[in-house]
This record gives structure tokens, sequence and C-alpha cells, in this order.
């Protein structure tokens, strides 16, 4: 009997959520036929089956959040031979009830919000306490508007995919000391470059191309020199990566989303261009695989999209640092001979895992960035 287990769907992701089944069990299945779609903090996928044979058993209902590595249903491979079927389970009667284990992050998620699971009912496969239930436990709890709400004060339940992201969060900056700095930089030749590549790249790619590849340009090249930012910290050291697996934010609906561009350090503005676009749009229409969603190296934010000038982000753990561009807004500055000038001028903001590098290293590194960025020429053209 082959087992189907819960798998690891992204770097810092240690469970994932039970969207549905889409095979039941006493199916047969082919290998690599789409079998369960499960939904995590970074992305919602559907899970190929790793056997060819048939679907035996499903040991974690739809709805159900699992630890990675959580056994999720059972196989009978091509070839093997019918075990001998186990006495059906009579249902437990009142006062005969089982005692009931429960999962790490159920476990974890109950004491954080002081839920009694004793006193819960559970929805899952054999009565389990799922994490749904507790959540549901605590939304009935905080149904009754708290004391300090006034008369049209909404309190809003956060789903599970944003409750996730905030679980995320919060342990970043638990186990990442961060520290953050800005650089300005003089965006002349970015915009310039921009406009000189803009109809001609919409002609040939079908895309409009907006600042981001080049900036991403620049990050790769800069990591190449600063290895110690395209990195990520594991029990206590620093894993340099062989490749920049360039993790780009996305705004989804369902949440922030940071699918990777795979060996970005070797692609042009162009290139660069077409990979975001795609992991973008597939992102935004919940269409990535798990492969977009692995093994990125650093993260590049966009937050001047929305018009921000300064921003802190908080670290996509366990990479060490990313960095985000701030809006571009034309205001004076001191230009030759001291004379005042007007130029179209950005922030770079980087927050980093104090752990990982000293600020001189971090410095260095952002203002390398902005270099690259004011010498933009014909040779960085998107093609």
């Amino acid at each position: 009997m082959a087992t189907l287990t819960m798998p690891q769907l992204g770097e810092s992701v240690t469970e994932g959520t039970i969207l549905r089944w889409l095979v039941a069990p006493g199916a047969t299945v082919a290998l690599d036929q789409p079998l369960v779609e499960v939904e995590t903090e970074k992305v919602t996928v559907e899970i190929p089956s790793p056997f060819e044979g048939r679907l035996s058993a499903v040991l974690v209902d739809a709805g159900e959040t699992v630890p990675v590595g959580t056994p999720l249903a059972e196989f009978q491979a091509s070839g093997e031979t019918d075990p001998t079927p186990a006495a059906p389970v009579e249902a437990p009667v009142a006062g005969d009830v089982p005692k009931r284990r429960h999962s790490p992050a159920v476990t974890r998620l109950a004491a954080e919000h002081g839920i009694d699971l004793g006193g819960l009912t559970g929805s899952g496969a054999g009565g389990r306490v799922t994490r749904q239930d507790v959540l549901a436990a605590v939304a009935a709890r905080e149904d009754a508007p708290p004391a300090a709400t006034q008369d049209g004060d909404t309190v809003v339940s956060l789903s599970p995919t944003r409750r996730r992201i905030a679980e995320h969060m919060l342990e970043s900056v638990r186990s990442a000391p961060h520290a953050w700095l800005l650089v300005e930089c003089d965006a002349s030749a970015l915009v310039e470059r921009r406009a000189a590549d803009r109809e001609v790249f919409r002609a040939r790619a079908g895309i409009d191309l907006s600042y981001l590849p080049y900036i991403a340009h620049a990050v790769c090249r800069a990591l190449a020199e600063y290895p110690d930012l395209n990195a990520t910290w594991s029990d206590g050291a620093l894993v340099r990566r062989g490749a920049v697996n360039l993790g780009i934010a996305v705004d989804a609906p369902q949440g922030l989303i940071v699918p990777a561009v795979k060996d970005a350090g070797g692609l042009t503005v162009g290139e660069l261009a077409r990979a975001i676009a795609d992991l973008t749009d597939r992102a935004r229409d919940r269409r990535l695989s798990l492969d977009d969603v692995r093994d990125g190296s650093f993260t590049l934010d966009n937050t001047g999209v929305f018009g921000t000038t300064a921003t802190a982000p908080i670290i996509n753990t366990p990479q060490v640092a990313i960095l985000t561009t701030e809006a571009i807004i034309r205001r004076p500055v001191a230009g030759p001979d001291d004379r005042v000038v007007v130029r179209p001028m950005m922030n770079l903001c980087l927050s980093f895992d104090h752990r990982a590098m000293d600020g001189s290293t971090a410095a260095r590194f952002t203002t390398r960035v902005r270099d690259l960025l004011q010498s933009l020429d014909e040779a960085s053209a998107a093609r």
C-alpha cells in the first residue's frame, strides 16, 4: 500500500488546506493525474498522483488543514494484491468517545486563541478537529461586537488564506532581526529607456512594458556581486544560492503571492519582462504551479505602483532580503554646479536580515542597483 503525503508547497510553508478531492475512493488513477486541490498562503494547486493504481482511501477531508508530511490518501499501486478489507469501524456511542489526537497546527492555533479543543465537535475524518473547526469557534466567540466597537463598525473575520499570510508575516518578524535602509535614485535614464522601448516591445511581445523588468535586471546584476543577499537562512547558517530565483511580489485577489522567475540572472530585460508578465497573469488567475512558488532566493516588490514613496517590507523568510521600488516623482534636486533641476526621482528601500549581513553590505548592494539604473543605455534595451 502506497501513501500520498502533504508535499512541501514552497519555502516556509508548513501546512496546506484540502480544498477538494478530484478523484473518489475506489477510482483508478493514472500517474500524474490531478488528484487533490490544495491551498496554502502562497498558492492554490492541484497535486498530481505520484502512483498508478487505485485510490484506496482518503485520509484527510476537504476543508481540513494539515502539516507538511501528513498522510493524505492511500493507494493500491498497479500489480499489488488487494489487502484483506479491514473490519468496518463502528461509530462510538455516548460515553465511549475515544480520545482524539490533534495535529500540531490545530493545537497551535487553538492555543493562540484560547480555544479548548476538548469542547469542539470535529468535522474531519473520524471526528478529528480541523483548523476550520477552530476558526469557526473563534468566529463564533467573536460574533458579539467587542466593547470598543461603535455603531456602524464591522468586525471582519480573516479568510483562511489571509490568516495564513498573517501567520507567516508574524513568524518572519519574530524569527529574523529586520533592518532597513533607503537609497535615492535619479530615474531619468530609466524613464527615457522605457519610453524608447515601450512601443517597439509592445509590437513584438504584446506586453505593455513597465519599469520593473529593468529594475529586476539591475537587481540580478547586483546580486551577482553581493551573493550574501541572494541567500536563505537555515539552521543558523547562511546558504548562498547558486542561481538567482527572483521572487516577484504579486497583488492577487486572494492575497500577496510571490512566484519566482527561475535563473533570472541569465535573462535579458525583454526576457524578464515576458517572464514577469506570465507569472503575474497566472498568479491572478490562480494558475501557478508548485515550481513557480518554490526556491525563491530574493524578493522584488513594486509598491510604488500604488503611489508609495517609502516602505519597510517584511522579509519573505527564509530569504534574507527584500527590495521595494517606490513611485517615480518629479521633484527639485541639486544638479551640476549646485543648480536646482527637476528630476524623476525614485526611492529604493531594502529590508534585510541582520544575522546574514552588516548594514554596509546591504548599503553597497542597494547603491549598486541605483548606479546600474542611473546608467541605463541602448545596451539595456528590452529585446
